[in-house]
């Protein structure tokens, strides 16, 4: 069974970080396409970053670039993403998810695409 667990949210004044953690197990991490989510309150779930664990190859949404990192530690099946200058439009419940393998999907950051997420973080950020 293929589960996700995110840590790491909290609260945290503009311009401030926040790393967060993805502990994945239950599948064949070494070569997947994994990525975070956030979805605030009314809005749609948006894609924030993604990396293919396999090469290590990112890709960041517009909103976030040069302020988010995604990154990969093989030996712990973790992802992380380690946000700095952080916004208050930045607020919102950070979601882990990964794609399934078997499907052949390219790695993307379409939310409908992924068959695995984890329960959310929750990233606050006054001003």
């Amino acid at each position: 069974q293929v589960q996700l667990v995110e840590s790491g949210g909290g609260s945290v004044q503009a311009g401030g970080s926040l790393r967060l953690s993805c502990v994945a197990s239950g599948y064949t991490y070494s070569s997947v396409c994994m990525a975070w989510f956030r979805q605030a309150p009314g809005k749609e779930r948006e894609g924030v970053a993604r990396i293919y664990t396999r090469v290590g190859t990112t890709y960041y949404a517009d909103s976030v670039k040069g302020r988010f990192t995604i990154s990969q530690d093989n030996a712990k099946n973790t992802v992380y993403l380690q946000m700095n200058s952080l916004k208050p439009e930045d607020t919102g419940m950070y979601y882990c998810a990964a794609l399934d393998p078997r499907y052949g999907v390219i790695c993307n950051l379409a939310a409908s695409t992924y068959a695995y997420w984890g329960q959310g973080t929750q990233v606050t950020v006054s001003s």
